[in-house]
């Protein structure tokens, strides 16, 4: 027998704290503590004649892992509830499911307008792979609504963007450009990573599908890859649920529970790492040898404003420009001990990285310079460890520029 370990009934009424550790988790028969890990491809019938029923059904029954698994759907839940959507899929990592939330909407002679400021991997997919299906594709200044405005026209099947953009933290109006698409007759997607759905609600502002890679904050841990693509039911029935089913990008069952253990300390986590990344920045635009800081949080930032009316803190990860060249941001790197050289974000370990180099290094120099992502560009995601002992190891790094 299943049993609800936080029932509907009070999920309602519950916080995101209890949430985060309760939500969605369904004890055995075994009554055990933690989340069961359900290990199998498929399940078994009691007939033939129940295993007919079961694929006729509506897709509560479980019936094979690439669909649906029990570990997966408490993951699911959990974060649907976090979200505040009607329903969520799980995928095996970020980029899975960016490219199912788009590709499952999309059809030749579709139009996509979307955000320039773009991770690498997602630039890609709209700027490269959707035109190769006869998709239209254009990219505007994600931050000049009128440019949004013009682009979408009439006839936009889908909009789509980053808020705060990955590197240079760019802030779009979630509200306007939501409106805008739905003038249009479009779909509003929104790629939610760097603010995690602590931080901010697209879904409240407008939109209608966010994504996640739940490998960076939600496992928080580096330990695991997953995704996640949270919307309506019509989306979900409607666009998603057979492209989801058959082509595959499912999570693993194990990836999962990783990830619904990450969740129960997510708050804790990334209000620290918060904290943190605001005192990283505050320090960095003090220094003599940093020439911009890119961080919501700051007044300084050229869409503090938006970003305080959208999200609830300035996130945990800080850009800034190194005085100097690639040879001096490389030399500040490496200089760093505490601090390690990573492409990945929102680890318990702080993390840094060179976009130029790594994450945006398939973009010609002039798409990165369109970006504001120079030679001089690092990123900084901080961890769990003592502020102070961050602040230090970043300033003893910074005597090498």
């Amino acid at each position: 027998m299943i049993k609800e370990v936080l029932p509907a009934e009070f999920a309602a009424e519950a916080s995101q704290a209890t949430i985060l550790v309760r939500g969605g988790a369904m004890r055995s028969g075994f009554d055990e503590t933690c989340e069961a890990l359900y290990l199998t491809s498929g399940f078994v019938y009691g007939s033939a004649a129940e295993a007919e029923e079961a694929f006729k059904s509506d897709g509560s029954r479980f019936v094979y892992s690439r669909y649906r698994n029990p570990t997966v759907a408490m993951f699911e839940e959990r974060l649907r509830l976090i979200e505040g959507a009607e329903f969520c899929r799980a995928t095996a990592s970020g980029m899975a499911a960016v490219f199912a939330a788009l590709l499952c909407k999309l059809r030749a002679g579709d139009k996509v307008v979307a955000s320039r400021a773009l991770f690498g991997s997602c630039f890609y997919i709209v700027n490269d792979l959707l035109p190769r299906y006869g998709i239209e594709t254009v990219l505007v200044d994600g931050r000049d609504l009128s440019a949004w405005e013009a682009a979408i026209g009439g006839n936009v099947k889908l909009t789509f963007c980053e808020s705060p953009s990955n590197p240079a933290m760019d802030i779009i109006d979630l509200a306007e450009v939501a409106r805008l698409t739905h003038r249009a007759g479009g779909t509003f997607v929104v790629d939610n990573v760097f603010a995690t759905p602590l931080l901010q609600k697209p879904l409240a502002l407008g939109a209608d599908v966010v994504v996640y890679s739940a490998t960076k904050h939600i496992d928080g841990q580096g330990r695991a890859l997953g995704g996640a693509i949270l919307s309506s039911e019509k989306f979900l029935k409607e666009d998603l649920s057979q492209f989801y089913r058959h082509t595959g990008p499912s999570l693993s069952p194990f990836n999962a529970w990783l990830l619904l253990k990450g969740l129960e300390t997510l708050e804790l986590r990334v209000e620290r790492q918060c904290r943190t990344a605001e005192a990283i920045a505050r320090f960095l635009e003090g220094h003599a040898k940093i020439t911009r800081v890119l961080y919501p949080g700051l007044p300084s930032h050229p869409q503090h404003e938006l970003a305080r009316r959208q999200m609830k803190l300035g996130g945990s990860v800080v850009c800034c420009d190194i005085a100097g060249d690639k040879a001096a941001c490389f030399r500040f790197l490496d200089a760093l001990r505490l601090v390690d050289i990573s492409n990945n974000l929102g680890d318990s370990k702080s993390l840094v990285t060179h976009p130029a180099t790594t994450t945006h290094s398939r973009l010609k120099p002039e798409e990165r310079a369109a970006l504001g992502i120079g030679d001089a560009l690092v990123r900084i995601s901080a961890g769990l460890e003592g502020e102070a002992d961050l602040i230090a190891d970043i300033g003893r790094a910074l005597e090498q520029v």
